[in-house]
């Protein structure tokens, strides 16, 4: 019994550690979209993000999801276009990603997010 209990602590501390380490804090804007870095075209109603230089990279998150939370909202996001203005945690959403979260009078938001 003793053993089971110090495995089930085991893998709950690594799963925590493995979620805190995968979660990213940065500023979300949005933009316009169009034809994005992963070679689809996408409309201002989709839900998608852009993902910083550094985050980007070769374009392997491509199609992925993201979940980006803000003040307690949590929308999910499909990957596809890359944000060459961001910072390296920072992300850039559709507008109706955008307002989903905040009003886009806002411009700028402070947000946390993960690939999902």
């Amino acid at each position: 019994m003793y053993s089971f209990v110090k495995r089930v602590m085991l893998v709950s501390s690594i799963t925590m550690l493995v979620n805190s380490v995968s979660a990213f804090s940065g500023d979300a804007t949005y933009y316009y979209t169009g034809l994005g870095a992963c070679g689809v075209t996408n409309k201002d109603t989709d839900f998608i993000v852009a993902l910083s230089t550094a985050q980007y990279g070769s374009g392997s998150h491509c199609g992925g999801k993201v979940s980006v939370t803000y003040q307690g909202k949590t929308i999910n996001v499909t990957v596809a276009d890359k944000c060459l203005g961001c910072g390296a945690d920072d992300i850039d959403l559709s507008p109706s990603a955008f307002s989903a979260l905040a009003s886009e009078t806002l411009g700028r938001i402070p947000v946390t997010w993960n690939y999902a």
